[in-house]
């Protein structure tokens, strides 16, 4: 009887670890400086404005994804957002990162709104 507790519970563990990290939770991606200091201010500016609405785009479709995940794990066991590819966990690194090295190049450039 404690063999299946013990099992059952690990099997649940293991399904929750595969579940979707909410937007928060997730780290930007190193992205490195020198891929925009070369552009103009109004280029990074337009660039981080198109990044940052992606970003946005991309931290909804996760709380989704984190949602479906949970609703999927307590009906029926399984992440089902992580398992059918809603997961957006590495491009939403990416684009924080993206953000973060936008914002870093307009502040070394002097660009107003950095």
């Amino acid at each position: 009887m404690k063999l299946k507790i013990v099992a059952t519970i690990a099997l649940a563990g293991s399904f929750l670890a595969g579940c979707a990290k909410g937007p928060d939770a997730i780290k930007p991606a190193d992205i490195p400086l020198a891929a925009y200091t070369s552009s103009s201010c109004s280029s990074l500016s337009k660039d981080l404005a198109l990044e940052k609405s992606r970003r946005e785009t991309l931290e909804s479709a996760q709380r989704s994804a984190q949602t479906g995940d949970a609703v999927g794990v307590f009906l029926l066991g399984v992440p089902l957002a992580s398992a059918t590819g809603g997961d957006k966990e590495g491009e939403l690194s990416v684009s924080k990162g993206k953000v973060q090295a936008i914002e870093l190049a307009m502040k070394s450039k002097g660009c107003r709104g950095a």
